[in-house]
């Protein structure tokens, strides 16, 4: 309905436009004293006027602050609370390419904007660990990790939202039984969950239960 009202209206605005158009032409063509100011009101807008742009929200906001990136393998690479076990896959893909997702945002409210890393198999893009880092001085520190299969991170309007593949016996990579999908908010220094969704798939009866997993919880910092 809305794009039937929406036509109707722009017939009625164009049909508006070509009679003030035939009225405007008229008066010229009759040779109005008015010495053509009549039509003249109708174009530009004073020089005054016309130097002054409206600024967009984008461009009162603070967005020149997110033009800072991290190289986020050697943020891995040298964070203490990383697993051995994630450090010893965190490898090259191809030439200089590896399997790390960053997302920067505020999650924090830093002034800075924070970080989430994702690391994941080369060979099928399974998670293996997401982490939060928040800017500190020259530094970035860890304040959230976790580190278990088919787990990843995004942020969603300022929550982090942590997904994770649930799979029952059986279930080949590519096709996990469900999900958990957990939401946290930073709040008192620490990230804290808000929500927890648990989404299973359809699948055939008689194929083997979902095997239960515990909530991801954030590593203490």
């Amino acid at each position: 309905m809305r794009g039937l009202t929406g036509r109707g209206s722009g017939t009625r605005v164009a049909g508006s436009t070509a009679t003030a158009g035939l009225v405007a032409f008229a008066l010229l063509a009759a040779g109005c004293s008015t010495g053509g100011s009549g039509v003249q009101d109708e174009g530009a807008a004073p020089s005054d006027h016309a130097g002054k742009a409206t600024p967009s929200p984008a461009s009162s906001g603070s967005a020149g602050q997110f033009t800072k990136a991290v190289d986020a393998v050697e943020l891995l690479k040298n964070d203490p609370k990383v697993s051995a076990r994630v450090k010893a896959d965190l490898r090259p893909c191809a030439k200089d390419s590896y399997p790390v997702d960053t997302s920067y945002g505020v999650l924090t409210g830093s002034s800075a904007p924070d970080v989430v890393v994702n690391v994941m198999t080369c060979a099928d893009a399974v998670g293996m660990g997401t982490y939060v880092y928040r800017e500190n001085g020259d530094t970035y520190e860890n304040v959230f990790a976790v580190e278990e299969p088919a787990v990843y991170s995004a942020i969603d309007r300022g929550d982090l939202v942590v997904t994770k593949q649930v799979y029952a016996k059986g279930d080949p990579v590519a096709e996990p039984s469900g999900e958990e999908v957990t939401t946290y908010r930073w709040s008192a220094g620490k990230f804290t969950q808000q929500f927890w969704v648990r989404n299973e798939y359809s699948r055939s009866v008689g194929e083997g239960e979902v095997v239960a997993t515990d909530v991801p919880a954030p590593s203490d910092n």
